[in-house]
């Protein structure tokens, strides 16, 4: 098989069989079409001559571009998939990416607000809210929800009306994979959607540029029938409001406060999922939560709550 041929295929496998994201998705192909590009500048263009050698080549190749840890670890992990596909499926012998490794990428730890700078910014998206204006209404549940139940952009973004269930203080989440997870919200967060729920999300729907907001700027899809009467967070112009209008508002949200590190949304669940350990909720309740499918993802956490502590206590103890 033809190695242009042969990734296209897993692509199709990676989606249809799999359910990958389709930013995951389009990460592994443009990694592999770099493959099949170093790989064919050596004379191979079939799955036949692919070896551990010339996979080791095209990483070392990337080191010396000065590539990042990270994206050697992707092209890593996207060969191995390759190969591991291309030997299940017989047509390689044996995985030749099997033994292949890459450096484990640096791990730095995460943005988290302190509780006093969530109650600043929930604070002030409520004085907001309380103007009437439904995209402001909007934010506030956008961000209220963020923050309780340390939701995916993704995740929320792609939520329908009929996923919350206001009884049980749940929502219904398709995560990475399209594994669902139910995850919990609190009072506050309930508040806010059904005051977005009564007064936001139907003005939206029916006067849709009355919403001027930070985030009420292109980057929300354009609405069809079906987005007006199933999607829960509605942009400016009455569609499904996109991630990069989420990611838009939490900017503006963060970019005034102190700290380092990048000032999106997974801000916002990084906070929850510290918040929520420094409150003495259990590790393999919050990797749950966030639907991790390694704890160790989720440990990184714990790390957090550990340089907050040990802060407390250099500031605090007598003998630190």
């Amino acid at each position: 098989m033809q190695l242009d041929h042969a990734i296209d295929q897993f692509m199709v496998y990676l989606t249809a069989e799999r359910g990958f994201s389709a930013n995951t998705v389009r990460s592994y192909r443009s990694d592999l079409l770099q493959l099949a590009t170093f790989a064919e500048n050596r004379g191979v263009t079939d799955v036949a001559g692919l070896n551990l050698e010339l996979l080791r080549d095209w990483l070392w190749d990337g080191s010396q571009q000065s590539l990042a840890k990270a994206s050697l670890a992707r092209r890593s992990a996207a060969a191995r998939g390759l190969t591991g596909w291309l030997s299940a499926t017989g047509e390689q012998e044996v995985d030749a990416a099997a033994r292949l490794r890459a450096p484990k990428a640096d791990r730095h730890l995460p943005r988290v607000l302190t509780r006093e700078q969530m109650d600043g910014i929930l604070g002030s998206l409520s004085g907001r809210a309380a103007t009437g204006d439904p995209g402001a209404v909007r934010d506030l549940a956008v961000i209220e929800l963020l923050y309780a139940s340390a939701l995916r952009v993704s995740e929320l973004v792609g939520l329908d009306t009929a996923d919350v269930d206001q009884g049980k203080l749940t929502v219904r989440v398709t995560g990475k994979g399209s594994r669902q997870r139910v995850v919990p919200f609190g009072v506050p967060a309930l508040r806010a959607l059904q005051d977005y729920l009564h007064r936001g999300r139907p003005e939206l729907l029916t006067h849709p540029t009355r919403a001027q907001p930070a985030s009420a700027q292109p980057g929300s899809a354009q609405p069809t029938s079906s987005q007006r009467t199933t999607a829960l967070f509605l942009g400016a112009r009455g569609g499904r409001l996109g991630s990069r209008a989420v990611y838009r508002l939490v900017a503006v949200l963060l970019n005034s406060l102190p700290g380092t590190g990048p000032a999106g949304p997974h801000a916002l669940r990084h906070t929850a999922a510290t918040h929520l350990l420094d409150g003495g909720a259990d590790l393999r309740a919050v990797q749950e939560m966030l639907g991790h499918a390694s704890l160790g993802t989720t440990q990184i956490y714990t790390h957090v709550s550990m340089e907050r502590l040990k802060q407390s206590y250099q500031s605090a103890h007598p003998r630190a």
